[in-house]
Order: structure tokens, then C-alpha cells, then sequence
């Protein structure tokens, strides 16, 4: 078995020319190629308005729906320097769906733009509020490891910060889009189904999805559920370490309702179970090793935390099946009165790892050098390069933006 800790990130590369990658979506969100890799390993160039024909009637399929916030603030010195204002996760450890919810004040972990011309000063920006003027400051107040707390103070004291924000703050596009921020971005860079405020980027295979292609597969028969990953920061980190057991995986909030644990574990060995994006597959993988901790009594805790190694620890000893693992989830959930399972989770899926909890995922084309991509990897193996390649050689548009894949897995990884 391949120890996922030793592999070089260098074997995980490809050319992606800057022309490549999408700068802007298509004017219809469903219009984009759908690159099918199915369980045969063939690969077929379709349109992703074709993906009702190609899920079978009777499959789960498991969506993300955070919603990307207005995390950008700029502010203006009266010296006319600008400083950006990146707003990534609250300072304390709240849920963030409760944080934003705060009015008047709240402490944030922030990325700072122009950070030297930052001293000490309080930096204030203003915004209209329905015809009202409103005031928002700013503050250093410390540091934690290579972020800055910041406490923001607004008035109209009564918006809570999700508010705020959505008046004064700029949806924030990833580095690699080398454009500004436009109107369009606030309803281009959200899924349809996008609920839950929280991420700092999108799940981007969910933009793809139309009112219209959702109502296509429930009427063919197709599940749809939903959980919750807010997509942090760490996603647009490419990995430095030469070897992956250097590289640390970032913290990202997830939660998931017993009724869509319940609809898993009934689906499952069943039908399909179709994971919409790396963040749908990274929130039900961790599900599984949660399982297995309170089965081992590694853990009591009524919070989800899984650890980016710890499915790996295990080497070939026998574990509960994934059907075994969901029925005593759920029966716990219950005895303990729980609705939802939350937390948090680093779990690393790479080579090596065996996908426990999904059959195919619908994702976009991702960087070379990246987690996501070693994702990809695992799920379908060396395939991955004829996958890649494919696309790079039938023109589909890349990352964010880009073109999709439905990827079914490999029975022989």
C-alpha cells in the first residue's frame, strides 16, 4: 500500500498555461464541458447539461451548501495608503454560522494586504446601510501564528457581522483570477443551493448546478441532501513541502444532519453515492473515521475533529465496514439526542487512501501541485494523467470557473 506521508508533490504536476484558466464563468452556469471518467475507466467529452443522463436512478447525491461571504474589506489611511482586510475565521473557536451572527463587535483572524503600512491606528471605512450611513472600524489587537486579530466595531450596532459585511465587504476571488471583483461575482461565485454563510471560497463543482438540472435528476429519481464544509483559506495554498508528511493541512468547520446520515447509510450498497466537489467528499470521509474513533473508544466527543493522518494509522487492519460504521454513528446520534453532527476536520485524502463513504464526485479541473488534485488521485489512480491531459487537449477551462468532471472511482485503487 502506498503511504501517502512519503509521496512527492513534484509527481503531481502538469503545464497549466495561464489561457487555461477561466477568468470569467460562462454566461450560463450549465453551459460547461462535463468530462466523464466512469467505472470502466473510459473517458467520454460530454456537456454538463448531460449529467441527469449519466447519474443513475436511485443515487444520492451529496451537495455542498455553504455560501461564500463578503470576507474582503479595504480601508483608506488619510496618508491614501490602502489596506485590505481578509476575514478568514473567528478568532474564538464559535461555529462560525453563530459568529456571524454577532452585532456591535467581534474578534476575526484576518489576512492583511499592504501590512507595513498598518501600524497601530484604528482604520475606518464606511458603507450604506438602506439609505443610513454605517461606520466600520478596525483594530490590531494581536497575533496567531502567521495571522492577525482584528476586532471589528460597526454602527448601526444592531447588524449582525453577516450583514455587515454583505454592505461593506467584496466577494474574494481567488489569487489566480488576476481580475477585480465585479457585480456579477456576488451571484456567479455562489451555488444555487448556497446557504449557510461561512467560506472564504467557493465549492466550485456546485456552479455548475441550475434550478433547472436539479429538477431533472429528483424527476429521474436521483436523491439531493446537503451538508456543510466552510471552504477556508488553505484551499488556495499550493503545497511547498517536497514530501506530503511536511505539508499541514488547513482547519475547516463541517457539520451534517442525522436525516442525511440516515439517507447514506440507507442508500448505501444500494446505489450510488455521488459526492458534489472535494469539500462533499472531504466532510463524508471524516464522517466515516468519526465513526470508527467512538467504535475503538478513541474519543466521547459529541464534536467531529479528525486529524489530517489519522486515517492512515491503521495500516491493513481490518475496520468496520462503511454500512457498519453509519448504522453505529446513527444509533449514537440518537441515544446521545443529537441532530447534527459538527466540527472540524484536517483529514489529507491522497494515494493511498480508500475512498470509504462515496462511488463517483463531480468536481472541477484543480491545480497541479495541490491537495485537491491528490484527491483526484485517489479516487481514480494514475488515471489522473490521462484525465488531465484529456482536458488540457479538448480545451476545457480550468479551476474556479472552469469546465467539470464526473469521476467515477477506480475498483482497481
Amino acid at each position: 500500500m502506498i503511504d501517502p506521508r512519503k509521496l512527492a508533490i513534484e509527481d503531481f504536476t502538469y503545464h497549466l498555461s495561464d489561457e487555461k484558466i477561466a477568468q470569467f464563468p460562462l454566461p450560463n452556469r450549465s453551459d460547461s464541458k462535463l468530462l466523464y471518467f466512469n467505472a470502466n475507466r473510459q473517458i467520454m467529452h460530454q456537456q454538463f447539461t448531460d449529467l441527469p443522463n449519466l447519474i443513475p436512478s436511485g443515487s444520492l447525491m451529496i451537495m455542498n451548501n455553504t455560501k461564500v461571504i463578503r470576507a474582503r474589506l479595504f480601508f483608506t489611511k488619510l496618508t491614501g495608503a490602502k489596506i485590505e482586510v481578509f476575514c478568514l475565521e473567528p478568532e474564538l473557536s464559535l461555529p462560525i454560522e453563530q459568529a456571524f451572527q454577532t452585532k456591535g463587535r467581534v474578534l476575526w483572524l484576518c489576512l492583511i494586504g499592504n501590512a507595513k503600512k498598518w501600524k497601530q491606528e484604528i482604520l475606518i471605512s464606511r458603507f450604506n446601510y438602506n439609505g443610513i450611513k454605517g461606520e466600520l472600524k478596525a483594530k490590531k489587537v494581536g497575533e496567531k501564528e502567521d495571522l492577525s486579530i482584528i476586532e471589528f466595531t460597526w454602527d448601526p450596532s444592531d447588524l449582525t457581522f453577516s450583514e455587515m459585511l454583505s454592505y461593506s465587504g467584496l466577494i474574494p476571488l481567488p489569487p489566480y483570477m488576476k481580475r477585480e471583483t465585479i457585480d456579477s461575482d456576488k451571484e456567479n461565485y455562489n451555488t444555487v443551493y448556497a446557504k449557510n454563510d461561512g467560506s472564504v471560497a467557493a465549492p466550485t463543482s456546485g456552479l455548475h448546478f441550475t434550478s433547472s438540472i436539479l429538477n431533472q435528476l429528483i424527476e429521474k429519481g436521483v436523491k439531493l441532501d446537503y451538508l456543510t464544509l466552510h471552504v477556508g483559506a488553505g484551499t488556495f495554498m499550493p503545497v511547498k513541502a517536497a514530501l506530503m508528511e511536511d505539508h499541514i493541512m488547513h482547519d475547516e468547520q463541517i457539520s451534517i444532519s442525522l436525516k442525511t446520515l440516515e439517507l447514506i447509510r440507507d442508500t448505501m450498497e444500494v446505489a450510488p453515492i455521488i459526492a458534489v466537489g472535494t469539500t462533499s467528499t472531504r466532510t463524508l470521509e471524516s464522517v466515516y473515521w468519526h465513526a470508527i474513533k467512538l467504535m475503538k473508544n478513541e474519543t466521547k466527543e459529541e464534536v467531529i475533529y479528525i486529524d489530517q493522518w489519522f486515517p492512515y494509522q491503521f495500516n491493513n487492519e481490518e475496520l468496520p465496514s462503511s454500512k457498519n460504521a453509519l448504522i453505529f454513528l446513527c444509533d449514537w446520534m440518537k441515544k446521545c439526542q443529537l441532530n447534527k453532527l459538527a466540527g472540524s476536520t484536517k483529514i489529507i485524502i491522497a494515494p493511498g487512501y480508500r475512498m470509504k463513504m462515496l462511488d463517483a464526485i463531480i468536481t472541477n479541473f484543480h491545480q497541479p501541485q495541490s491537495t485537491l488534485l491528490l484527491l483526484v488521485a485517489a479516487l481514480i489512480g494514475n488515471d489522473w494523467n490521462a484525465v488531465y491531459n484529456s482536458a488540457l487537449e479538448n480545451n476545457y477551462r480550468f479551476l474556479s470557473y472552469g469546465d467539470s468532471s464526473l469521476l467515477f472511482k477506480n475498483p482497481n485503487v
